[in-house]
């Protein structure tokens, strides 16, 4: 999720755990500056969503601003973590697109290297920051929505709190500390208080939200709160993906060979 503790389609950004922060920010009761409080929040989310991998399958359906919906499926792997992880999206159906595949391999101190293979034509590109903030293959994620975040590429501040859904959340903005290396101006980001599950994400340029990413159907697996399904609406389109989540596993025993060039390109 061009996000702060994973990318948007890594289910473990969906953090579990409770830990000690009064509602209030600023120093109304707690101590902590809004930016301190913020950045805890997230830190804390990180530290609670922590797996060693993560896979699981995928139904997409993309829905155009005239209503038209459009299918494919997809199986996600992740290995490693906080911004360091490599992952590996594979198109499953249609036919069409069965096989096309992207390998991102993140870094924690700057954007992410990004590969994508495409067998009807045998030839694999990789993905210049140029075109990061392109749309995915039709959807409504562009490419630097699929990358992972650390915590410490952006800088925070606690704005408060609001509902999403009926459940408190906590309010939080969070602002790309090196400006080039992101489409986004700055997100604003809503983090639950009973679960510390990301609840939405707000994106914008300049002063407009463009993206809004939202989470539901949430369930505590392996210990981690994850949500089973994910939406994203590009604002200027109007056009939603809606991401629902199958056969989720984490600390699965993935192979370092399995995340390279030559493996994305096997069938």
């Amino acid at each position: 999720m061009n996000s702060y503790v994973r990318n948007a389609l890594v289910t473990s950004g969906v953090a579990a755990g409770l830990i000690v922060i009064a509602s209030g920010f600023a120093d109304g009761g707690t101590g902590l500056r809004a930016a301190d409080g913020g950045r805890q929040i997230v830190q804390e989310a990180q530290k609670r969503s922590d797996s060693t991998s993560e896979r699981y399958d995928s139904l997409l359906q993309v829905f155009n601003g005239g209503g038209q919906k459009a299918e494919k499926r997809w199986t996600f792997e992740r290995l490693g973590s906080h911004g360091q992880a490599k992952s590996v999206i594979r198109f499953t159906a249609p036919a069409e697109v069965k096989g096309v595949a992207l390998l991102v391999v993140n870094h924690p101190d700057h954007a992410s290297d990004q590969w994508m293979w495409t067998p009807a034509i045998e030839r694999d590109r990789r993905i210049a920051m140029q075109d990061r903030s392109t749309r995915f293959f039709g959807t409504d994620f562009s490419f630097e929505d699929l990358e992972e975040r650390d915590v410490d590429q952006y800088d925070y501040t606690l704005e408060g709190e609001e509902a999403v859904d009926g459940a408190a959340c906590w309010k939080i903005q969070a602002v790309p500390i090196q400006a080039r290396s992101s489409q986004y101006t700055k997100s604003i980001v809503w983090i639950r208080k009973d679960t510390y599950a990301f609840a939405r994400i707000d994106f914008y340029v300049k002063d407009q939200v463009v993206r809004r990413l939202k989470y539901s159907d949430f369930a505590n697996i392996q210990n981690i709160w994850t949500a089973r399904e994910m939406q994203m609406a590009d604002l200027r389109r109007s056009s939603v993906t809606r991401l629902a989540l199958d056969k989720i596993e984490y600390n699965a025993p993935l192979k370092e060979e399995d995340f390279t060039l030559q493996a994305i390109r096997r069938p």
